[in-house]
């Protein structure tokens, strides 16, 4: 009988797990994998989804199918890979390709994301997903039931910060104490996700564009009439679509800190609204700016403030003494110098010590420094650096990390459970915000506020077939 490379994969990996061997990466089958090409189909076309379909490919991927609900913008990318079909629907794409496809990138909508990679992880795919992982709450807990049921498949979150070597010089830099105990963090992101002036416009009739299939766009959200203020990229804005900036950012701009201290749920949470949103109002778009505050303890106990600021409440963010710039230059206000030196993003954080202060920057604790001014470069000049301990990602590559961990090398750094807890946390905050300026008390182990209905409310969105 003829046999398919996927049929073969199958069975190694089936003879590997008898013998009590890992799934697909241990003996032959990962021999055999390591000198193919990884052939990867792409749900989305446009948007954040270029970036990590043109880096799998630049890694050795082979691109072998494209898909998006929305023509509009997909052009470039149908020209670029000429020689993978494009598809409307995402489903029709894995039959079609089942056998070619080793691995799925998933890059829509965060309201898709988990229905998409469950799907993807039970058809045998590896996946890499967009962040945040999913949409609520309770949606990470199924899709980490998903990756246990396939203990072989890769699985990514994109928060591609995690594969930096600046992440890991942070965590050398707390662990050595170059600042002491590390007590407390205030992460900004200037980025306002926010409709509630513009309420009114959802009551006009508006013609549905040809080019976009509004019905599979809206899939498992409960459907209602299309408004051109929903998409594209503007979905972010919306409360049954996205997940606000604290959802967009919290896994780029929280992550040097949850890996250093391996937090995972906060015991408390606090999101203290700027402005006049009233979630009875405006709750079906997010404020123009909040401050949530996160409350741990590390593994020793001690406890760990995390404030997260967004939106106008970066205003309020407070200037380490330690600060020697003008007040225009700090940070969070976004000034235009800021952006020239830092891509132009003005996110970042302060992570407070006994004995000091780290900032970082936006992606993988980039930008790295001790205020007032000591840089991770002239501390390397100097050689002043503590000695290194966590090992570097290659070229600090995510998509070369997704496709060596798929042939059978080291596993990936952000894979779902460690990017999980990040998504699960920034969902709390973002249900916190419909009991705003309360302290809510979190039950890990029941996975509840004790003291806000309304904020549980939030933590299972109404979802539909799709």
């Amino acid at each position: 009988m003829k046999t398919t490379r996927r049929q073969f994969l199958a069975s190694a990996a089936a003879s590997a797990g008898a013998f009590g061997f890992p799934v697909i990466f241990s003996g032959c089958a990962a021999k055999y994998r390591a000198n193919e090409t990884v052939q990867v189909a792409a749900i989305g076309a446009a948007g954040r989804a270029v970036s990590n379909i043109n880096g799998l490919a630049a890694a050795g991927a082979r691109i072998v199918a494209l898909c998006d609900v929305d023509t509009r913008r997909v052009g470039p990318m149908l020209a670029r890979y000429k020689d993978a079909p494009f598809y409307r629907d995402w489903r029709r794409m894995l039959d079609a390709h089942d056998r070619e496809v080793d691995a799925v990138m998933i890059g829509v909508p965060d309201h898709w994301h988990a229905r998409m990679a469950i799907e993807c992880l039970d058809r045998g795919k590896h996946v890499q997903c967009e962040k945040p992982l999913c949409q609520s709450f309770d949606e990470m807990d199924d899709m980490l039931a998903a990756v246990r049921r396939h203990p072989g498949l890769v699985n990514q979150a994109m928060n591609q910060g995690h594969a930096y070597d600046t992440i890991r010089d942070f965590r050398e830099w707390i662990e050595a104490g170059l600042i002491g105990e590390a007590t407390e963090a205030h992460v900004w992101c200037p980025a306002v996700y926010s409709f509630m002036d513009r309420l009114d416009e959802l009551k006009k009739e508006t013609k549905v564009p040809d080019e976009l299939d509004w019905e599979r766009w809206q899939g498992p959200v409960p459907h209602r009439g299309y408004n051109p203020m929903f998409l594209p990229g503007s979905w972010r804005f919306w409360t049954p679509y996205g997940c606000n900036t604290l959802g967009d950012w919290s896994c780029h701009l929280m992550d040097p800190v949850f890996w250093t201290f391996g937090f995972g749920l906060p015991e408390t949470v606090k999101a203290e609204v700027s402005g006049s949103w009233d979630p009875s109002v405006h709750g079906l778009t997010f404020p123009k700016g909040v401050k949530t505050t996160f409350t741990y303890r590390k593994s020793d106990g001690r406890p760990f403030t995390f404030v997260w600021f967004d939106g106008i409440a970066c205003n309020d963010v407070p200037i380490p003494e330690q600060w020697r710039g003008e007040r225009e230059m700090f940070p969070a206000f976004n000034s235009e110098k800021v952006r020239r030196t830092r891509d132009g993003m003005a996110n970042g954080a302060f992570v407070y010590g006994t004995r000091g202060v780290v900032e970082y920057g936006h992606h993988g604790a980039n930008y790295l420094r001790l205020l007032p001014d000591t840089t991770l470069e002239k501390m390397r000049a100097a050689g002043e650096c503590p000695e290194r301990k966590y090992a570097r990602v290659p070229g600090g590559d995510p998509y070369a990390e997704f496709l060596s961990a798929v042939k059978g090398g080291p596993k990936v750094g952000s894979d779902f459970a460690y990017a999980g807890a990040m998504t699960q946390c920034s969902l709390l905050g973002v249900a916190a915000l419909f009991d705003p300026g309360r302290e809510l008390r979190f039950d890990a182990a029941a996975k509840r506020f004790e003291n806000s209905s309304a904020a549980n409310a939030r933590l299972a969105q109404p979802r539909v077939e799709a």
